[in-house]
């Protein structure tokens, strides 16, 4: 039956349309003329704008394959063999070739950009990363596992893993795993029952046990903590004092797997493309890699790395969402007017807009840190850089991975229904993104972490805010909110001294996002300042974003002016007891 003409005049919506992921971004041009040399900055320039148009045409195919054929896990063939045999998408595969094309691990060990390299590199990955369907999340784990290599590993892990994993060639590429979770527990490895054993032949180790949750599992080798056994009384020490970390192959010379079971693949929120298993280890063979019994001390090295990731995936997700929604907002008319000119919706991406900025600048922070703390020229400004990066990690994965989602839930909004349409984009971003602050430790992992270490850094941290905000003549409002807010917190940090241990643990959190907000005001200060002192195109939006976030010290500080915390009282609130023996 013909339609009358009218059936096809109804309402048509013309959808947002994505741009050159580096040519649309002037906030992440103006910190790379910020932290790069100029003569860096023209370098990279062409191979970051030929990036950005890959990440919304050839990239984004892939990762859109990689997303719409899921990676599936078949045990057994038809003759009843255990045969374990895991197959990715077409998509997924090639994204491997694309990394390695790209240089995006390589360009941070190459270091043809010296201490800045690691700018350049993590620039590239957030320009292509939300393409991606969460390559990214094997690439975190490859770039911890060569900083690893390259610190700790033999002569002969150098000259064939890590010139792999840092490889250009796609032939060659390799991405690594990272294995610590378990049964027992997630964050708390002291729970770890995979034991170690030597081989017969003495020269190697045999690894068994269960691995809770492995992502990547198609990477080609892996680092994991096990237990060894004392050869003369046969123990083994309890605690993650006792284990020690390990190097080992995925598969044998003939491709099977090698001592590893695959139990199940997992069923997540998101990282749907990314394939994450339970993993039973029978006599996989591995090597030690630093001293027995300081496997935590060592795998440290990779999760100093992937926490960085972790923030990097989160930010450009919300990148993502907001350049979806900004184009949304120029395209879709409501009520006469665009809804990019009505003032609620406009304040409403501005909002988006200044939690994505300071994401950013303590993102591309602790990214400039990461490179001077590796390979600076002056050996005290490494190790400054060091001490920085030791408290900016934790302040970075807590509040990135934590502030960014609600960010992201304001993008999908702003798009009204089709916001909430798998087609636009952004359901993706939001599923794949909150993963972040879980994995690599949660917003109080990080917390913890943040109060072990807060007193004997807290001066470096100080002393670095005050350098940023030394530009009292252009923002002198600003500055004083930044100097209030560091006086206030420090008189905090002073008196939870003497504070029980439960009220510190409790306060630990709101320490960190205070901590967070204050250096993320003085970043934005110091990059406004610096911007129109260059006459940047992006200065006058980074000046409104300064004041804007420094509109007052209640801001930077939000709750912990409030009243001493009761742990109590908390748990009458969450069981409706008030003792913890009544539990």
């Amino acid at each position: 039956m013909k339609l009358p003409a009218s059936a096809n005049q109804g309402f048509k919506q013309e959808p947002p349309v994505l741009q050159n992921q580096y040519e649309d971004d002037p906030a992440l041009q103006g910190i790379l003329f910020h932290y790069l040399p100029h003569s860096d900055f023209e370098a990279v320039t062409g191979d970051l704008k030929n990036l950005g148009q890959r990440a919304i045409t050839d990239i984004l195919a892939l990762g859109d394959n990689a997303e719409q054929h899921h990676p599936t896990l078949t045990q057994y063939d038809h003759w009843c063999r255990r045969i374990d045999k895991l197959e990715t998408s077409e998509g997924w595969r090639a994204l491997k070739g694309v990394a390695a094309e790209e240089g995006l691990i390589a360009i941070g060990y190459e270091r043809k950009l010296r201490q800045f390299s690691r700018v350049y590199q993590f620039a590239k990955l957030y320009v292509a990363g939300p393409s991606m369907a969460m390559y990214t999340c094997p690439l975190a784990m490859t770039d911890g596992a060569a900083r690893l290599i390259e610190l700790h590993g033999t002569q002969d892990m150098k000259e064939t893993a890590f010139a792999r994993l840092t490889s250009r060639d796609p032939a060659k590429f390799w991405t690594s795993g990272q294995w610590m979770t378990e049964r027992p527990g997630g964050s708390d490895v002291g729970g770890t029952e995979t034991e170690a054993v030597k081989s017969s032949d003495g020269r190697g180790w045999l690894l068994s046990g269960f691995k809770w949750f492995s992502s990547a599992t198609d990477s080609d080798m892996t680092f994991l903590l096990a237990r060894t056994r004392d050869q003369s009384t046969g123990s083994v020490k309890e605690g993650s004092r006792g284990l020690s970390l390990f190097y080992a192959k995925l598969r044998d010379s003939d491709g099977n797997l090698n001592g590893i079971r695959v139990h199940r693949l997992k069923n997540k929120f998101g990282t749907k493309a990314l394939p994450t298993a339970e993993l039973e280890l029978d006599n996989l063979p591995g090597s030690m890699v630093g001293s027995e019994h300081r496997g935590v001390a060592t795998i440290a090295v990779i999760l100093n790395i992937t926490r960085i990731h972790s923030a990097l995936c989160t930010t450009s997700s919300l990148r993502r969402s907001y350049a979806i929604a900004k184009s949304y907002a120029e395209k879709r008319v409501v009520f006469g007017k665009s809804l990019s000119t009505q003032p609620l919706h406009l304040a409403t991406l501005a909002d988006i807009d200044m939690t994505l900025r300071g994401a950013m600048q303590l993102f591309f922070f602790a990214v400039l840190l990461l490179g001077e703390s590796e390979c600076h020229p002056d050996e005290s400004r490494r190790a400054l850089s060091g001490t920085l990066l030791r408290i900016t990690t934790p302040l970075l994965k807590m509040w990135v991975c934590h502030e960014a989602m609600p960010a992201i839930t304001e993008a999908l909004e702003a798009c009204g229904g089709q916001g909430y349409m798998e087609e636009t984009g952004i359901a993706r971003q939001l599923r794949d993104a909150q993963v972040n602050s879980i994995w690599e430790g949660t917003t109080n992992v990080q917390a913890l972490d943040l109060l072990r270490i807060v007193g004997p850094v807290f001066p470096v941290y100080r002393k670095k805010v005050l350098e940023l905000v030394s530009h009292e003549s252009l923002l002198k409002l600003p500055v004083s909110v930044v100097k209030d807010a560091l006086d206030y917190v420090q008189k905090i940090i002073v008196a939870m001294q003497s504070w029980e241990r439960d009220q510190q643990e409790a306060k630990a959190r709101l320490l960190g996002f205070a901590l967070a907000r204050i250096l993320i005001g003085a970043l934005l200060i110091d990059h406004g300042v610096y911007l129109q002192r260059e006459g940047h195109g992006d200065a006058e939006a980074s000046l409104v974003c300064a004041k804007r976030w420094c509109a007052n010290v209640g801001l930077l500080v939000g709750q912990l002016d409030a009243a001493p915390h009761s742990s109590k009282e908390d748990l009458v609130l969450v069981y409706g007891k008030s003792s913890r023996a009544m539990l």
